[in-house]
């Protein structure tokens, strides 16, 4: 029976889904929705960005082995990005009615730019989509007791989520998130609530949480373990900004403010929502801890799934797959749609300047299917937990992405040159380190010194400030490499340029 229901569940996924595509029309309808979203369905989408694999499976494990001190990164740090972003998305990119994050690096510094911080967002999204396919293989196995095999789960799970994305784009993403939405807070309140039936309450369970310590947020007063904390705080706070799934959620809105608004209301539902998989998983330990513990050496990611099986009715076990399926399908059909619209636009567009709309819809479309395809690869034959894979995904955008795209929206000052030093320097320091690191420094005394820099300080961290000086110096040196933007508010000047590209496309469609 659970097995129909959870088929039941994607028919009609797949349907809601194909149903939006027949509303897509143009590039822009796929990649921004046609910008026409209300504010519940901004809501929804942002909140969905991240209510996928790992905060149901991923967050919950970690949170059991490690407190509240474990999950830093997220929900901590994902839901204050989502805030952050959404200020600065809708006051500073919002009137620029641009399609992707490289047309702002375009418009702000150059095609050199635009290419290589598209490529860093681009190899981003490997981790991230790859963690989604996996627990979708997770899932199917559970769901079936092992029929289908995990391996087989994930080429099913990709298949269904590029049907309904290739089609649809982002409108039929946001409007599945806002169906899904519904779906998952239900069905994990639903769990919830049996589950605090069965341990004798909420209160029970935190007292509990709270004497084995697992509700200590700050690290003791070691500078390194502080740092560490920061480390992984900061790299999904501010490493997820320049992010195109992101930028598009935000960005599809009907008006500034509600991206503003959509912004702020998925972050606070986000947050608030991450911890009812962790109450879950904890209580699980509670009322079964000899399987649970034994789980928790084995694959602490199973606990959820597992205690859902064994103690909770029919019912309700359909529900928490059904919403558990939503969460990951939202998440991995808009991290599928964004790195394919990114590379689209702003790497294949500029060999073919001449390119039609419905060509472009087609390359877009086939993008998608090779990135599923590459994605998928990694999946299967990648040993990371979905927490991991999640949270190493966004050191290559901290590092190669973020500088150029703050200091080119807040100070003026920022040239091409600064950007191109900011991203070589980022990139390069942090792979040298993270090499060295895994190598445990082998090669001489520098090496070795680098290493032990590398893991006392995250090497993401390293990239950061390496960045940040780069595009400092870069800035104020004298300029080998492009031309400075006029110094009047560089988003006017932007938005100027950004006008003149649209007109220029509006009376000569053959050249766009």
């Amino acid at each position: 029976m659970l097995i129909w229901f959870v088929v039941l569940y994607l028919m009609v996924s797949i349907g809601i889904g194909l149903f939006a595509a027949t509303r897509v029309h143009t590039a822009k309808d796929f990649a921004v929705a046609g910008r026409h979203l209300p504010l519940p369905v901004v809501t929804a989408t942002v909140f969905a960005t991240w209510f996928g694999a790992e905060a149901v499976f991923g967050v919950s494990a970690t949170f059991v082995k490690e407190g509240l001190g474990g999950v830093v990164a997220d929900p901590f740090g994902s839901s204050m990005c989502l805030i952050i972003a959404g200020f600065f998305f809708a006051n500073k990119l919002y009137k620029l009615n641009i399609l992707t994050l490289g047309d702002y690096f375009r418009l702000r510094y150059n095609r050199t730019v635009e290419v290589l911080t598209t490529l860093c967002i681009v190899a981003s999204y490997l981790g991230w989509v790859s963690a989604q396919i996996k627990a979708l293989g997770l899932v199917f196995n559970v769901v079936t007791n092992g029929f289908v095999s995990q391996p087989a789960g994930m080429i099913l799970g990709a298949a269904i989520v590029l049907t309904y994305t290739t089609f649809g784009g982002m409108l039929s993403v946001a409007i599945l998130d806002f169906v899904q939405m519904g779906v998952i807070m239900g069905g994990m309140l639903f769990i919830g609530y049996i589950v605090a039936g069965l341990t004798g309450g909420v209160d029970t369970v935190i007292q509990h949480a709270s004497a084995a310590g697992k509700l200590n947020f700050f690290p003791e007063a070691d500078p390194w373990k502080w740092l560490t904390f920061l480390g992984a705080w900061m790299t999904m706070m501010l490493g997820s900004i320049p992010q195109q799934d992101v930028f598009q959620r935000i960005t599809s809105a009907k008006t500034k403010s509600i991206a503003l608004w959509g912004s702020i209301l998925g972050a606070t539902i986000y947050f608030c929502f991450t911890f009812v998989p962790m109450f879950i998983a904890y209580s699980a330990t509670l009322i079964d801890p000899e399987l649970f513990n034994g789980l928790m050496e084995t694959d602490s990611q199973l606990v959820l799934p597992t205690f859902v099986l064994q103690h909770t009715p029919v019912f309700a076990q359909a529900i928490f797959f059904g919403a558990v399926l939503s969460a990951i399908m939202s998440c991995s059909s808009a991290t599928l749609l964004a790195p394919s619209v990114a590379f689209s636009e702003n790497i294949v567009r500029g060999f073919f300047p001449h390119m039609g709309d419905h060509q472009f819809l087609k390359v877009m479309r086939t993008a998608i299917v090779c990135f599923a395809a590459v994605v998928l690869g990694f999946a299967l034959y990648s040993n990371a937990s979905i927490f991991k894979m999640v949270e190493n995904a966004y050191k290559v955008t901290l590092a190669g992405a973020f500088v150029p795209l703050f200091f080119g929206a807040f100070w003026r000052r920022a040239t091409t040159q600064g950007a191109l030093a900011a991203i070589i320097g980022g990139l390069a320091s942090w792979i040298l380190i993270e090499v060295l690191v895994s190598q445990g420094g082998s090669g001489g005394d520098y090496a070795y010194a680098l290493a032990g820099a590398g893991q006392l300080v995250p090497p993401q961290l390293i990239g950061l400030g390496v960045s940040i000086v780069g595009m400092v110096a870069g800035s104020l040196l004298p300029q080998w490499v492009g031309h400075p933007l006029p110094t009047e508010d560089v988003h006017e000047a932007l938005h100027r340029r950004a006008a003149a590209e649209t007109h220029h496309a509006t009376e000569h469609p053959h050249h766009h």
